[in-house]
């Protein structure tokens, strides 16, 4: 099964620029999507279901803004919305897909980049998407949390670690936070895979930075332990080019 997270950065601007026609080539089973920034209303959902994919979308209670989607061509047994804390809730960030023997999470965590209100924010969504995702290793122990975690976890994930230690998104509480889950039940699925540096996700529209790879590696499949051997394969999709991220895609069996 193949299994695609894409931040699209808004689904009807990565629509314009080729996103369905490169989703009907693609042909994954599963696709989970963050920053749709869109009502299901506004989009051509018609696009999607043509290609033979069942919509699932939670969209922000703020217009234009967050919001995550699964498009799947397999129906899954049962949908669940949100996390269960209305302030993160009311935002659009976790959409879960329950299927025969996985589930699947499209998460698209918060960004600290706009000050210090927003990142206390962001901490205080890791503790409850931290505890969320223990709780469900619990009862589904077949788990694949994929999307925008919003973290880069270790200095090879990022272009220049000395100069962003301060930064939002590479901060030492952020990256112990991904430790403290790749310690407790969670593999990165792309590190299962290659320790290889400048593999990245997501690239500044400025300075030219996609073009000289000057990025951050920020999108992630994280993969519930007793996944592990069931990851055929992690990887990521530089070349594709609707967004400011790119998809990550991941084979399991």
């Amino acid at each position: 099964m193949k299994i695609i997270s894409y931040n699209v950065n808004g689904i009807r601007a990565a629509m314009n620029k080729g996103f369905t026609e490169w989703l009907k080539e693609e042909n994954p089973d599963i696709i989970g999507l963050q920053e749709v920034k869109a009502l299901e209303s506004q989009v051509e959902l018609s696009k999607f279901t043509d290609l033979g994919y069942h919509i699932y979308w939670y969209p922000a209670e703020k217009k234009g803004y967050s919001g995550v989607a699964i498009l799947s061509k397999v129906k899954p047994v049962e949908v669940h919305y949100g996390m269960g804390h209305d302030r993160f809730d009311a935002e659009g960030r976790v959409l879960r897909a329950d299927f025969e023997n996985f589930s699947f999470i499209s998460a698209y965590f918060p960004s600290g980049t706009t000050g210090d209100i927003r990142q206390s924010f962001k901490y205080e969504f890791l503790d409850g998407m931290y505890d969320h995702m223990q709780q469900l290793l619990e009862t589904n122990p077949q788990l694949i949390v994929s999307g925008d975690y919003n973290i880069c976890h270790k200095a090879i994930d990022i272009h220049n670690p000395v100069s962003n230690k301060n930064s939002s998104g590479f901060l030492p509480e952020e990256r112990a936070w991904m430790d403290k889950l790749t310690t407790n039940g969670f593999d990165d699925s792309f590190r299962l895979m290659t320790e290889d540096p400048h593999h990245y996700t997501w690239w500044s529209y400025r300075a030219n930075a996609r073009n000289k790879n000057l990025g951050w590696r920020i999108d992630y499949h994280m993969t519930s332990n007793p996944m592990q051997q069931r990851v055929q394969s992690s990887v990521i999709l530089p070349e594709i080019k609707h967004s400011d991220h790119c998809p990550i895609k991941i084979e399991i069996v």
